[in-house]
């Protein structure tokens, strides 16, 4: 077989394995297997990496016979992490390519289809159109300037219609060749709570390696966004300040800025988080706010200093 031939069986949907990271979102994740088994093609296995404490009952017996059927493997731990269930996915996962999807979508039918092209075509991370809550298809997303260096694709918009390669990925709709994510130690477990920004850490690090990234909007879901559950169970980052909202941000700052570029990133990040309407009507709220982005700026400097190469796969 050629080597050509080689590749497209490799990243053929049926070597897709799709990964379902999940945290308290019992009703809405059996909605989403239930989109899953109705993919066509179907993809080659479905982990359901599970990090809710205690399923309702109806849920729970639901899961169990998903899984004692062989239509998903499920695999449980604790505490949560985002990163980590990523990494353990990889781990697990026996396809060429791993499809991440968050646990409240409702995926195209030939979504690992179209993945799976697009693997096949060279690229080692491909990431789809995500429409969030009263969004559509945008011809106009992304046409200006998309920033360079450490500013590529911060602001990327993934409801754009217009393929492109990318230095930026949103992982409720991501899929990455397996050795390759691997070979770069997979997702930074450092990124804790809302773990902000670890997707853009993923995607620089894998650009740092040689690969490439696509968006490929023709590989579509819709997100629920919903509010409650997955990494938004940390709460409103105005409302309830913590360290955990933040520390992944200035993280992601530390491994990727340099010189007055990295002093310039915090500081706005700072100013920005405090100084806001929010806190001109709730200005007893803001010693708080103060002290969880300080908290977490000392955080993001150790996590940096202890390992400042990344990665969470050994």
């Amino acid at each position: 077989m050629s080597s050509d031939g080689s590749r497209l069986s490799r990243f053929d949907p049926a070597n897709v394995g799709v990964v379902v990271p999940t945290y308290r979102r019992g009703s809405i994740l059996l909605e989403t297997l239930r989109h899953l088994s109705e993919m066509d093609p179907l993809p080659g296995e479905i982990l359901v990496m599970d990090q809710t404490e205690d399923h309702p009952p109806e849920v729970e017996a639901e899961l169990v016979r998903l899984a004692a059927e062989g239509r998903i493997r499920r695999i449980r731990f604790a505490p949560p992490s985002i990163p980590r269930a990523m990494n353990l996915g990889l781990r697990e996962a026996r396809g060429g390519a791993v499809l991440f999807l968050d646990d409240d979508v409702v995926p195209a039918p030939d979504l690992v289809a179209a993945h799976a092209a697009r693997h096949a075509a060279g690229y080692a991370a491909v990431c789809g159109q995500v429409l969030q809550p009263g969004e559509m298809p945008d011809p106009e997303a992304n046409r200006g300037p998309r920033g360079v260096g450490f500013r590529a694709d911060l602001e990327f918009r993934f409801n754009g219609t217009r393929s492109a390669e990318v230095a930026n990925v949103i992982s409720c709709n991501l899929s990455v060749d397996r050795a390759a994510a691997l070979a770069i130690g997979g997702f930074d477990e450092r990124f804790v709570g809302s773990a902000y920004r670890y997707e853009t850490d993923f995607a620089r690090r894998l650009i740092a390696a040689g690969h490439r990234i696509l968006f490929a909007p023709e590989a579509s879901l819709r997100h629920l966004r919903l509010p409650t559950g997955g990494t938004r169970s940390h709460g409103d980052h105005l409302k309830r300040p913590s360290p955990r909202h933040a520390v992944g941000d200035y993280l992601f700052a530390f491994r990727h800025a340099r010189g007055r570029e990295r002093s310039g990133y915090l500081a706005r990040r700072l100013v920005r988080e405090t100084c806001n309407r929010y806190y001109l009507r709730h200005p007893w709220k803001l010693p708080r706010k103060l002290i969880a982005e300080i908290r977490a700026l000392g955080w993001a400097w150790q996590g940096f200093r202890h390992r400042p190469d990344g990665g969470g796969v050994p």
